[in-house]
């Protein structure tokens, strides 16, 4: 059998703001996976269009599309013109989920939820020739699930082609996270088994690793003992992590001394009532700065996200949350124009309010305005956010950043992961159409190296000396943020 799996490109490949580096990171982690339950036999062409143009000429038997809300019209076309080729079309993932009545005249079936049970399933109906039109997935287990597909994936193209996944969902509950709608029905959270996933990391060559689970550290237990299992295996890797985690107990460390040299963390506001509208509990009293301090102290470089547009935010929220960031010595910001996606609890109230604007699908990439704003008029939050991204990114700011860390390699690191992300578009681009973005790993691996205090009683005078700067520092701003109602 024939089978052609695909991920249409996200709309904002076709934006003059697209940076090509940006989603040339991670290869189709999750068509590779489902490809594990395919046949031995069957001939598979796995096609990412974001770093290949797709070949549309050919005639497959099954074709597989995953589906983004940016890419959705997009993937609804493609799966047109294999239907009227007579191809048997499959549709899945977040937005089909989110939207299957949508979904369903552009597809022969389409998947609701995580496929790991219900795909099997399918391929056993299909041979049958007895296929449903919808499954929906109730069991989630990813025990005995084979080893993903990692010869369709054209490494070369890829600056992270050792990009893993060993949990599924998230334990939180914020409400303009798809999460809640893609597992409803089953488990929200659940893990791989601590062998399976070594085993896994085994089989992927070279020491950089990335992370692309929700919250690697969610599951205490799991996480300490692949941390254990990961010790002497001489990698550097990269996840994602909540505030509250970084906090409690002692796994961070654990996760540094496995390898962890770099975190995305969801501060996304400091506003105590856009949290509690968001749902982001976690969050809630949370000390910031102390969560900053401890990653910075083992070395971990931050990338940190944040939303703008909830509630609570007015003018000034932009400068005060670049400012912080650079203060505060954070690596990288990823900023959010605030998007109520489909499914999600935050587009349910703001669709039954009145204040959704636009339902065009294209537009909800977080750059732009799709709802009725409160104390921010749209264009004010779009060129807030417009100007965040190039503050925060100008030379300045980055070599300012760069010179709060203590030690000198610290400093290093930041300055040239900082600047080497935003700033050599022209370099990446070269190295993207060349095809050899992954001769870039050891770059990016050295940058990643071990930054070194020489005892634990560094570690503690490191921590208690830039907690009392940066709250010296940020007087001003705390003294604002109170005025507004806020917390820094």
């Amino acid at each position: 059998m024939k089978v052609k799996m695909i991920l249409p490109a996200l709309a904002e490949a076709e934006s003059p703001f697209w940076r090509p580096i940006k989603y040339s990171l991670f290869p189709p982690l999750g068509l590779a996976t489902l490809a594990s339950y395919l046949s031995p036999d069957d001939e598979i062409d796995l096609q990412d269009q974001h770093v290949e143009t797709l070949n549309l000429n050919d005639d497959p038997d099954l074709v597989i599309i995953q589906v983004y809300i940016t890419n959705a019209y997009r993937a609804y076309q493609i799966a047109d013109h294999y239907r009227a080729k007579g191809a048997y079309v499959l549709l899945g993932g977040l937005h089909v989920t989110s939207l299957p009545e949508e979904a369903v005249p552009h597809a022969d079936t389409i998947f609701l939820g995580p496929a790991e049970e219900t795909f099997p399933q399918f391929l056993k109906d299909f041979k049958a020739k007895k296929p449903l039109k919808r499954y929906a997935s109730s069991i989630r287990t990813l025990v005995g699930v084979p080893p993903i597909r990692r010869d369709l994936i054209k490494r070369n193209r890829y600056l992270v082609p050792n990009s893993i996944v060993v949990t599924r969902g998230c334990p939180h509950h914020c409400d303009f996270c798809y999460k809640d709608a893609f597992f409803q029905g089953g488990k929200g959270f659940y893990t791989q088994k601590v062998d399976d996933a070594l085993a896994e990391i085994d089989r992927l060559p070279g020491k950089h690793l990335y992370f692309l689970d929700d919250h690697l550290l969610g599951n205490t237990k799991f996480a300490s003992e692949l941390f254990e299992g990961m010790k002497g295996m001489n990698r550097v890797f990269q996840g994602a992590a909540t505030v509250d985690s970084i906090l409690r107990g002692n796994l961070i460390e654990k996760a540094a001394d496995a390898g962890l040299r770099s975190l995305f963390v969801g501060f996304e506001t400091f506003s105590p009532e856009n949290l509690k509208q968001s749902n982001k509990k976690q969050n809630l009293q949370k000390d910031y700065i102390k969560a900053v301090n401890r990653l910075h102290s083992l070395g971990i470089m931050i990338n940190g996200s944040f939303v703008f547009g909830l509630d609570d935010d007015d003018q000034d929220v932009f400068k005060r949350t670049v400012d912080w960031g650079v203060e505060n010595g954070i690596t990288t910001s990823t900023y959010h124009v605030l998007t109520p996606y489909p499914g999600t609890k935050l587009y349910e109230d703001m669709d039954k309010s009145g204040r959704i604007i636009t339902k065009n699908w294209d537009l909800y990439d977080t750059r732009n305005v799709v709802y009725q704003t409160q104390k921010l008029t749209a264009q004010e939050l779009k060129d807030g956010y417009d100007w965040a991204y190039k503050e925060f990114y100008s030379w300045s700011n980055i070599l300012k950043g760069s010179l709060s860390h203590d030690a000198h390699k610290h400093k290093l690191k930041h300055f040239m992961y900082s600047g080497g992300w935003k700033k050599f578009e022209p370099l990446w681009n070269f190295i993207i159409k060349s095809k050899n973005l992954n001769t870039m790993l050891p770059i990016l691996e050295s940058i990643l190296s071990k930054v070194n205090y020489t005892s634990k009683h560094d570690i503690s005078d490191h921590i208690i000396t830039k907690e009392k700067t940066i709250k010296t520092k940020a007087k001003p701003i705390i003294k604002s943020s109170r005025h507004h109602n806020k917390v820094s």
